[in-house]
């Protein structure tokens, strides 16, 4: 059985991947950062803020999203015990891995920053995203291969149905605002190691399933209304800014996270459903990337903030150096080494994925 490609799809990956880089950088300068676990600046650019918090209502919901996404078209061509081993490869693998080998890294790296004891800890820290998708895999495989099984039944046409009403995509928020009245979660944007973000990531995970179970209306939908669902969420972003003084009660979070999601998704299928080498390059890339790049980051700033540098300039510098250190070690050791290249979520053989134009790797 096959699946159009959707290049679209991995590109909004990639967009995501890279936000979430930048987003984690501009923690640096703020008073918060060592609440998190981030080397701190002594200057502050508190203006990132308010962008920042633009973006941070719907970028984990929105990888959820991407990645209930991929197993639809992962289970299209694999049974059960295919997929879980599959998953277990490339997620779960690399999830142990990062935990006991990576976060310790970065955690050594702020130990040394601020002259605390050295100690060697064992953490998902940022790679929570990671295990939380394993467990949903474990979890909703069931189901997923339930749909599977009955692609032609009338759920599927009734949800087809739906999703070709503008306000079907919309609907899902409603899944998210009850998650936010039974969980009471004290920080909506608080998703790592958190039940709310448990819940919302799984939540997140199996609509996207569904949105591409759905089939083609889905897309239509979002294509033809991707101006309306913009205009919802600046809408609800600016009230939030303006009402609310960026704290705005869950339930209108929830609302506007699916808002820009939906939007998101309809100018990605306008604009970036397209192949490109770079995408090629970039798909492989977005992985051990997101798995490195806090041991980049800190490094950078141990580094960069020391210097009597602007503090704009240390900003672009962090940004600067994170990106070439996660691409050096990308590049020549993640690709080229064989043993490493399944410790970070790609296949073991460096010669049959090398980047060819017009080919990209597989979304699942």
């Amino acid at each position: 059985m096959t699946t159009q490609r959707r290049y679209d799809i991995d590109w909004l990956r990639v967009i995501a991947i890279a936000l979430l880089l930048i987003y984690h950088i501009a923690i640096v300068f703020q008073p918060w950062a060592m609440f998190l676990g981030f080397i701190k600046s002594e200057e502050l650019m508190t203006g990132l803020w308010k962008p920042m918090t633009l973006l941070n209502v719907w970028r984990i919901p929105f990888l959820f999203f991407v990645s209930g996404m991929g197993v639809y078209f992962a289970i299209r061509k694999r049974n059960w015990k295919e997929l879980l081993m599959e998953r277990s490869r490339r997620i779960l693998l690399p999830f142990l891995f990062g935990v006991v080998a990576i976060v310790p890294i970065h955690f050594l790296i702020f130990q040394a920053y601020y002259n605390l004891p050295l100690g060697y800890s064992a953490h998902p820290a940022h790679l929570w995203f990671l295990g939380n998708i394993f467990a949903y895999v474990l979890l909703l495989a069931p189901i997923f291969f339930y749909l599977k099984k009955s692609e032609n039944g009338a759920f599927k046409k009734k949800l087809a149905v739906w999703m070709s009403n503008p306000l079907g995509p919309l609907s899902l928020s409603l899944l998210f605002v009850l998650e936010v009245i039974l969980v009471k979660p004290q920080v909506f944007e608080m998703y790592a190691l958190t039940w709310h973000g448990f819940f919302i990531g799984i939540l997140a995970f199996f609509c996207g399933f569904l949105l591409v179970y759905s089939g083609e209306a889905f897309w239509k939908t979002v294509l033809n209304w991707r101006w309306a669902y913009l205009g919802l969420a600046l809408g609800m972003y600016l009230t939030r800014w303006m009402v609310y003084d960026l704290v705005a009660p869950g339930y209108l979070l929830a609302i506007e996270s699916i808002s820009w999601i939906m939007a998101i998704f309809g100018f990605g299928y306008r604009y970036l459903n397209k192949p490109s080498a770079i995408l090629s390059y970039l798909s492989q890339a977005a992985y051990p990337v997101y798995i490195l790049h806090m041991v980049a980051l800190h490094t950078a700033a141990s580094v960069i903030l020391p210097l009597n540098w602007p503090i704009f300039f240390k900003f672009l510098a962090i940004i600067g150096f994170t990106g070439i250190f996660c691409f050096v070690i990308f590049e020549f050791l993640i690709r080229r080494i064989p043993f490493l290249r399944p410790l970070f979520g790609l296949s073991w053989d460096f010669k049959t994925s090398k980047i060819k134009p017009l080919s990209v790797p597989s979304l699942d």
